[in-house]
């Protein structure tokens, strides 16, 4: 037999076997599609699309060609965030009649900085099954290829797109010793990795990850204070969508820091982090900035 027909009636067999699990009427599927690579889909994922009565999803159009892509057709719900709402009533209604019901995102798993937790929600709160199917997601991608899980990861997605309550935000995650992980789209790249080596400070390490699992897929690893210029070195490199990786807060631990600790602990009690980060490195002796994200983590009871 051919390897390619061996690799075929491998596939068919696990479907087939796949086809026999159950797949409970009256549910909504949560189910990841590719972020890019139409081969990155479950068989898991392709049985229940076969069987669903209708998918839930963020853009018809993307999804129709999506479908098309696998052979398949089948009647789509517009469910966005301007009438996540509404249509949830409507999709509860179809889960009470005994229909399966998919949803799915534009790209990666579904409500994940993308529509859908609202939908979610609702269903669990009507009392019916909601089923997720895992698969593809950027973040944990990127995160897979980073080398940057030392002490986890925490989750931010995409940040506000407004400057000042964008600066607010990352202050409140300057201190957070855990792997950041942050969506960006193209036209924002250049404002976001400047405004993070403003709030973080230049040594950082930075993994940029664009186009993931796409034909110009590309994963840079660099501290914060080079990432400006290796974006505009070429400009292709500011095109696509993004997975930002930022190193966390370093993680005080040596005897010389229990000083310090003690020094800032009583100078918070009187004094804006600011303040005291200042009078603790004149006492101390240590560096102002690292006794900032020193006073942060105390401030936010990360200590």
């Amino acid at each position: 037999m051919p390897e390619s027909a061996a690799s075929n009636s491998t596939v068919q067999r696990l479907m087939e076997d796949i086809s026999r699990q159950q797949f409970p009427a009256s549910a909504l599927y949560v189910t990841a599609t590719p972020i890019g690579n139409t081969g990155d889909i479950t068989l898991r994922a392709l049985c229940l699309l076969t069987l669903a009565d209708a998918i839930a999803c963020e853009d018809t159009r993307n999804t129709s060609q999506l479908l098309a892509r696998y052979g398949l057709s089948k009647p789509l719900i517009a469910v966005h965030e301007h009438n996540e709402r509404e249509r949830a009533a409507q999709i509860i209604e179809r889960l009470h009649g005994g229909e399966r019901i998919a949803l799915v995102s534009d790209a990666g798993t579904p409500a994940i900085s993308d529509p859908g937790a609202r939908l979610v929600e609702a269903v669990a709160a009507a009392g019916l099954r909601v089923i997720p199917l895992p698969g593809a997601s950027a973040a944990i991608a990127a995160l897979s290829a980073s080398g940057l899980l030392d002490n986890g990861f925490h989750f931010v997605g995409f940040l506000p797109s407004k400057a000042a309550q964008r600066d607010a935000a990352l202050q409140e995650l300057r201190a957070l010793p855990a792997t950041l992980v942050l969506y960006e789209a193209p036209h924002r790249i250049e404002q976001t990795v400047g405004a993070l080596a403003l709030a973080f400070g230049g040594e950082r390490k930075i993994v940029i990850a664009r186009e993931l699992t796409k034909l110009f897929e590309e994963i840079h690893r660099c501290q914060l204070a080079d990432a400006a210029n290796w974006l505009a070195t070429d400009k292709n490199r500011q095109r696509g969508e993004f997975v930002l990786l930022v190193e966390g807060a370093p993680v005080v631990t040596d005897t010389g820091d229990a000083e310090a600790q003690r020094v800032l602990e009583i100078l918070l009690t009187e004094c804006t982090v600011s303040q005291a980060a200042a009078l603790a490195a004149k006492i101390t002796g240590q560096k102002k900035n690292r006794l900032y994200e020193h006073a942060l983590q105390l401030k936010n009871g990360a200590c």
